[in-house]
């Protein structure tokens, strides 16, 4: 994936165009970067007669899914979201554009379009999901509350689908210690679910954001909260299950974060409590790290409880203090230049999460610079 190196200014034709991609009935996130690709950009995509007859070539996409491209109900309803959006004052944020969330954009399926509303950055320094059971005990809501709580000494931005339960409680502790929080949804931001949420998404708005990749007016569906889930885990270092039965969206998150190769982690519970057999399988399983408190995640994760609140725009210093991981990191790409993540974690057997966690430090640091493909180079 090719990402411009700055934001120039895009017209409203192309964010209509950008809108449209998104609404393509049919067309998920994959086929839509395969068309965009083919036809050398969304523009064309929807002005080009030459290009719109042969959309049947491109892999993926039959004479069905090339009908859904050329329904003229398409662009309309695209002009009616971007008057919704400059109404409303949202943000919009495309896939090849560089503030699109640099997390997110390393998963094949993101989401080629995001809407949001409130400042928020999704590229924030730490960025931590916690999900969890609709129905937590007093124990599980206890240890969501103290972990949000310690994160609040590594300045985490916490990330969650302000669903009832674990979610909430999440969004609501990094309100109270004035932590950044962002809550992914499952429908456009022109409604809310649950309304009892009304109040904390309203507040968490001023300095944390809510984001869906779904216009207004999109209906309710079940399989909208799965897709929701892919967002949670891709803005993400980490994704930790405080309590989960054996099935549900906790786990659905935990397992695309594995997918992602990131971090992780959950809180065990006693056997044969309904409400921790998840989080114990993951456990059993080494799909996630046990985790009993915010120091486990804190030493998982190497960050260290010292480092600042917030980070600022800073010029990088030449000689950063480096850990001994990260020096790890920089000698592999000094001695072998650009290189993927998959060979780095290869030659410095480090898990993936990890690795890509102190990679994405080493950039914010200005040491290393990520390119398309998942490959580093030093800066």
């Amino acid at each position: 994936m090719t990402r411009s190196p700055s934001a120039p200014a895009v017209d409203d034709r192309t964010w209509v165009h950008r809108i449209a991609l998104g609404m393509l009935k049919g067309i998920g996130p994959v086929n839509a970067r395969s068309l965009v690709a083919y036809c050398g950009g969304v523009d064309a995509l929807f002005t080009d007669p030459k290009v719109r007859r042969s959309l049947e070539k491109v892999p993926g996409i039959g004479p069905k899914l090339a009908a859904s491209v050329t329904d003229r109900r398409v662009l309309p309803a695209a002009e009616r979201e971007l008057a919704y959006v400059r109404k409303h004052g949202l943000r919009m944020l495309f896939y090849l554009d560089a503030d699109y969330p640099r997390r997110l954009a390393q998963a094949e399926d993101a989401p080629v379009l995001l809407y949001v509303r409130g400042p928020a950055d999704l590229d924030a320094r730490r960025m931590v999901s916690i999900v969890g059971t609709r129905t937590p005990t007093e124990h599980g809501k206890r240890f969501c509350t103290e972990l949000v709580e310690g994160l609040g000494a590594v300045g985490a931005t916490i990330v969650s689908g302000l669903a009832y339960g674990i979610d909430i409680a999440a969004h609501r502790t990094a309100l109270r210690q004035g932590l950044p929080t962002v809550a992914c949804l499952a429908h456009g931001l022109d409604k809310l679910y649950p309304a009892e949420h009304a109040a904390t998404a309203r507040e968490l708005t001023g300095h944390g954001a809510l984001v869906s990749e779904l216009p207004s007016g999109s209906p309710f569906a079940p399989g909208n909260f799965p897709a929701r889930n892919r967002i949670i885990a891709g803005l993400s270092d980490c994704t930790v299950v405080v309590e989960s039965g054996p099935k549900g969206g906790s786990l659905i998150t935990a397992d695309i974060a594995d997918s992602y190769d990131r971090e992780v982690l959950a809180v065990p519970g006693r056997p044969g409590d309904a409400r921790s057999e998840g989080c114990n399988r993951l456990i059993q399983q080494h799909k996630a790290a046990l985790i009993t408190s915010t120091a486990d995640l804190l030493a998982r994760m190497d960050w260290s409880s010292k480092a600042p609140k917030r980070t600022t725009a800073v010029q990088p210093a030449l000689f950063p203090a480096l850990g001994a991981e990260e020096q790890l990191l920089v000698d592999l790409l000094r001695t072998g230049g650009r290189t993927g993540i998959d060979d780095l974690c290869l030659r410095s057997r480090l898990h993936p999460g990890k690795a890509a966690s102190l990679l994405l430090n080493l950039e914010f640091n200005g040491v290393v610079r990520s390119l398309p493909g998942k490959v580093y180079e030093l800066h």
